[in-house]
């Protein structure tokens, strides 16, 4: 979960956004932003795919691409 934080966070950087910018973008509130960027809470399926489309990305690749290296 720790990398999905990082990952989060570091791609609404990269925007140069604010948590309260993203969340109002995709309807979402900024609370719960934050608590998935701190890794507190994993978000619906609906929160996830919004931020994968919102940041170019795919679903495992923001989400479980730690679970693929594990062994």
């Amino acid at each position: 979960m720790r990398q999905v934080m990082t990952k989060l966070k570091k791609l609404r950087k990269d925007k140069g956004l604010s948590q309260r910018e993203v969340a109002e973008r995709l309807g979402m509130s900024p609370s719960m932003l934050a608590m998935m960027e701190g890794g507190y809470r994993r978000g619906s399926d609906e929160t996830k795919v919004k931020l994968a489309k919102f940041y170019n990305e795919s679903v495992d690749s923001l989400f479980f691409e730690d679970f693929y290296h594990l062994k």
